[in-house]
């Protein structure tokens, strides 16, 4: 046998004290309802007197003096089916005659009173031949059921000595049969106080605060159920907290129209079916049962009586009650057994307080009904005598299997809010490593970025030297090794590179750059070398005002396009003139430079070891710009179109590159260890 798992959720001193709070619950209140519900005969003081005899006539009298000897004698408690005086009409008066001795002396220093544990239909009193007190009773117009308790005080001249006769006379309307007289008690009024509280606090007070409380949290846990729809143990406790609070409104409502009374006894057996019905499907699911046949038959025969009842306007009141409430009986034991076996599998401290709970249930159900239908059933006296208290127990066991079943459900929630908890522990760790992670992850990134920006850095800057110091360093060898050139002219082409590294220089320091001086440099040096050629040249500017907003990779890009033309002009050509072109149409920048020469062959243009077309191709896409490269019978046009809004370079930014001392070669600039570039879009 496995041992017994008090634990409720399996995770130690907190479920620990959760099934201990829920047996405290279960104890307190079944030693609340053994100390406070024993009726008043249990440990009755010695001066308080309980007759145990009582007299029963028929008679259309008003007043004791009108009444006849014909008197049918008994014993309390009194039913009217057990006596068995006659048949009675509706409207008929019910006497009652009850003797009892008080002993000489102790009403003449004490204040007595007549104790009445109930007192369902009201009535008139009279004590020794004296009008005593009246209770109201039920009308054509008006029906009443009182639930409470009576204490009636008695005067020193309506008590005497010896024999005293108490007279009752009840009007029943109606075809109702059922208890009229039970059980009553004289005595001092200090000692039958005690009885008249305890009595009034369980049969009024307590479902008033019954009915308050499980209506408000069985509404309040339907709402849950409504938002979490898997979640139906918590719709089965809120249905059950309502159908119970319904119920429960019998002892609080003690007067209504006449007319109502049918539906109203409708509306109770259908409450209390229902919550017999709902309270199986509880102990069903918890038990992890899912049988729909028998779920259906439940919601049948639940619909049965109710149905029958609305039907007969009430006829079939006594049948309902005490037939199709005792079918309940199988359903509340189908009820014990889902929960015993959901006890007996999961061994915790909330599926034996479930069962524990719902046993004392089922007991309660059945002693309620004896009570209910005591003159209907041959029982032993002692047991009569215990029922005649009409003490109903079921909606004090209903109360305690509700709180069961609310420390279930808080247990329940508070193990699914330990269960998120828990979650987000495990999820912020997830996170931290996943920041971690990613931490790794961007400062590898960054690495590779800087790498490949020094890298596409490497490839610039090799492509500087080939478009820029290796075209004049090309055309000057070219001129000496024909022996064309004078050591002045030398000088000057050594100035010359000079000046074209200071204008990679400028061009790639933000702080320094001027794109309309650099071009002007770029036109002033070679206007020069194409003079020397022979070569014409021309130059039109008239967009350079819009080309301010460049940035100096660009303009870089855009200067050494513009050279490269120049440079394969003067080296290929074979050109008498040429001409450069800078405007501005519809916010695009457009450069051309055209030439008068031999042309470039169409395949030869396209071909990938044509390196410097193919650069003036890389550097236009680097920029966002198309290069177009056209060439007829005589001359080549190469034209840059540049978008002015976006032209394809981000930001700059920063990367490490050697210092670069500038006086060691005569540049004449400050040395730059960082140089800023942009990035591609």
């Amino acid at each position: 046998m496995k041992p017994v798992n008090w634990d409720c959720s399996r995770r130690g001193t907190q479920g620990d004290r959760g099934a201990a709070m829920t047996w405290l619950a279960l104890l307190a209140t079944c030693w609340t309802l053994l100390f406070y519900c024993l009726p008043a005969g249990a440990q009755a003081p010695t001066k308080v007197v309980e007759p145990s005899s009582v007299a029963l006539q028929l008679s259309a009298a008003t007043e004791p003096s009108q009444l006849g000897p014909d008197w049918k004698s008994g014993t309390m408690p009194a039913n009217w089916v057990g006596l068995k005086p006659g048949n009675a009409a509706a409207d008929t008066a019910l006497w009652y005659r009850v003797e009892f001795e008080v002993p000489a002396g102790p009403h003449s220093t004490d204040s007595w009173a007549l104790y009445l544990p109930y007192l369902y239909d009201g009535g008139r009193f009279w004590l020794n031949g004296q009008p005593l007190t009246a209770i109201a009773q039920s009308t054509a117009a008006t029906h009443l059921r009182w639930e409470r308790p009576r204490l009636i005080t008695i005067s020193d001249n309506q008590l005497k000595d010896g024999r005293n006769e108490l007279l009752l006379r009840s009007i029943r309307y109606g075809p109702r049969v059922g208890v009229q007289l039970q059980h009553i008690a004289v005595g001092p009024t200090v000692e039958l106080l005690p009885f008249f509280d305890r009595r009034m606090f369980w049969v009024r007070t307590m479902p008033q605060y019954a009915v308050v409380t499980c209506l408000v949290v069985g509404l309040f846990v339907t709402s849950i159920w409504w938002r979490r729809r898997d979640e139906v143990l918590y719709g089965l406790f809120g249905l059950a907290a309502i159908l119970w609070s319904v119920r429960t409104l019998t002892f609080v409502v003690e007067v209504m129209p006449a007319e109502w009374w049918p539906w109203w006894r409708a509306i109770y057996h259908s409450a209390t079916g229902g919550f017999i019905v709902v309270l199986a499907l509880f102990a069903m699911r918890f038990a992890g049962q899912r049988r729909p046949l028998l779920e259906r038959a439940m919601f049948a025969y639940w619909l049965l009586g109710p149905v029958l009842m609305a039907a007969s306007g009430g006829a079939l009141d006594s049948q309902i009650g005490r037939i199709w409430t005792a079918g309940m009986i199988p359903i509340g034991l189908s009820m014990l057994a889902f929960a015993g076996y959901a006890a007996w599998r999961q061994r915790t401290g909330a599926a034996i307080a479930l069962f524990s709970a719902m046993v004392l249930g089922v007991l309660a159900g059945i002693h309620d009904y004896m009570v209910a239908w005591d003159g209907m059933i041959q029982l032993p006296m002692p047991v009569r005598s215990w029922l005649a208290h009409r003490i109903f127990l079921l909606h004090h066991a209903a109360n305690l299997l509700l709180l069961v079943m609310v420390a279930i459900l808080t247990m329940r929630f508070v193990q699914t809010l330990d269960g998120l908890a828990d979650l987000n522990r495990h999820l912020e760790e997830r996170v931290r490593q996943r920041e971690q992670e990613l931490v790794q992850r961007h400062a590898q990134v960054s690495q590779m970025a800087r790498e490949q920006a020094v890298s596409d850095e490497r490839q610039r800057i090799m492509q500087d030297l080939h478009d820029g110091l290796g075209s004049q360093m090309f055309t000057a060898l070219a001129r000496v090794e024909r022996g064309a050139i004078e050591p002045a002219e030398i000088t000057q082409m050594l100035r010359d590179c000079i000046a074209d590294m200071r204008l990679t220089f400028e061009l790639i320091a933000p702080e320094q750059f001027d794109f309309s001086s650099a071009l002007g440099n770029l036109r002033f040096r070679w206007e020069g070398m194409f003079k020397e050629a022979g070569v014409a040249s021309h130059w039109n500017f008239d967009g350079l005002k819009h080309a301010g907003d460049l940035t100096p990779a660009t303009a870089l890009h855009v200067l050494r396009i513009i050279q490269e033309a120049l440079t394969n002009v003067l080296k290929h050509a074979r050109a008498s003139s040429v001409s450069v072109t800078l405007q501005a149409v519809d916010q695009h920048l457009k450069i051309s430079v055209e030439d008068d020469g031999s042309g470039i062959d169409a395949s030869a243009a396209e071909n990938p070891g044509a390196r410097g077309i193919s650069s003036m191709k890389h550097r236009a896409r680097r920029v966002g710009a198309v290069l177009l490269v056209s060439s007829e019978t005589r001359g080549t046009r190469i034209t840059l179109d540049l978008p002015l809004v976006n032209r394809g370079e981000g930001t700059p930014q920063t990367v490490s590159v050697p210092d670069i001392d500038s006086h060691k070669y005569g540049i004449g600039t400050r040395s730059c260890g960082i140089v800023q570039f942009p990035t591609r879009s």
